[in-house]
């Protein structure tokens, strides 16, 4: 099998792991709002959500052994085109118009990205100094979007994006580095940016729980783009890969990622459907039953009765008969 068709394989099932962990975290971040790390540890859900999360980091890993960072990391789009079928089953409701319309959009942007990123399996890695530098670097940017303030939830889901996509390069360099043979295990280069890219992952995933509270879409769709693009830019900058086809290549691949990120947009506002949307009263049946007009009617809609409790009579008049 092609080194590339491997990764982009072994890509897909990785994205349906941490899809399954994402849906798991955001029902837990549902019912749980505002609970401690200590009962998140004590949650037996919260552990399951570890294991896919580490899963699908370990998919990742071999995938990133056999493919280059632009086309492992894009195909993380697709955690976010599983976990809204897989969001909906489980909550049980269809999937709307404009969430396959976005999965649809986002799966053709990936297509156009595909072909233009498709190139050899990786061979340079990230220096000690490069991995220190970018690890520092992400870091100060975490700090950035943790602070107190407004729209938390979208602010914590780009620092997971961003501290998952440079633990992607990272494990990238260790990997090839321990397969290669090119560094000891006990070199700074393999066990320090070990060491990193565990703190990033952790971090990236307790800022996502953190993010998932105010629902899943919004906040996935961040990760979903952040990711890539933190990756993309340490591949492209730092590693020598480049894009395939001049810069007929490069507008294509600027038309695909437009086209996923508006598809992932879609998926972001696609809000699901309520019972009250549902449930609609048809105004015909309310009429022809009266109950069921009084049921229908809003709890401040009806117009208060008089007391029927008789009015006492005031100090020195008498009742009249």
């Amino acid at each position: 099998m092609n080194a590339t068709l491997l990764a982009i394989v072994l890509s897909l099932f990785s994205a349906v792991a941490y899809a399954a962990a994402a849906v798991t975290q955001e029902r837990l971040a549902s019912r749980a709002q505002g609970s401690g790390l200590l009962r998140l540890l004590g949650s037996g859900a919260w552990w399951g959500a570890v294991l896919l999360n580490g899963s699908g980091a370990l998919l990742h890993v071999v995938a990133l052994k056999y493919g280059p960072l632009t086309v492992v990391q894009p195909l993380g789009a697709l955690t976010l085109v599983t976990a809204v079928p897989l969001g909906a089953r489980i909550a049980g409701r269809r999937v709307s118009a404009v969430e396959w319309r976005g999965t649809a959009l986002t799966l053709v942007g990936l297509a156009a990205i595909l072909v233009t990123a498709s190139g050899h399996a990786p061979d340079e890695v990230l220096s000690t100094s490069e991995a220190l530098a970018v690890a520092a670097a992400t870091v100060a940017l975490i700090g950035m979007l943790s602070r107190p303030g407004a729209r938390p939830g979208l602010r914590h889901a780009a620092a997971s994006g961003f501290a998952s996509g440079v633990a992607s390069a990272l494990t990238q360099t260790v990997t090839v580095a321990l397969t290669d043979h090119s560094a000891p295990v006990l070199s700074l280069q393999v066990s320090g940016v070990a060491l990193l890219i565990a703190a990033l992952a952790a971090s990236g995933l307790l800022l996502s729980q953190t993010a998932y509270r105010g629902g899943l879409g919004g906040p996935l769709a961040v990760v979903t783009l952040a990711n890539p693009m933190a990756a993309a830019v340490i591949g492209l900058v730092l590693l020598g890969e480049r894009l395939q086809g001049g810069a007929a290549g490069i507008l294509l691949a600027l038309a695909g990622a437009g086209l996923a990120s508006w598809g992932v947009v879609l998926l972001s506002r696609a809000a699901p459907e309520s019972a009250s949307d549902t449930e609609h009263v048809d105004p015909a049946s309310v009429d022809e039953h009266p109950v069921a007009a009084v049921l229908a009617l809003e709890p401040e809609s009806a117009k208060p009765e008089p007391a029927l409790v008789p009015r006492q009579p005031e100090p020195g008049h008498l009742t009249a008969l």
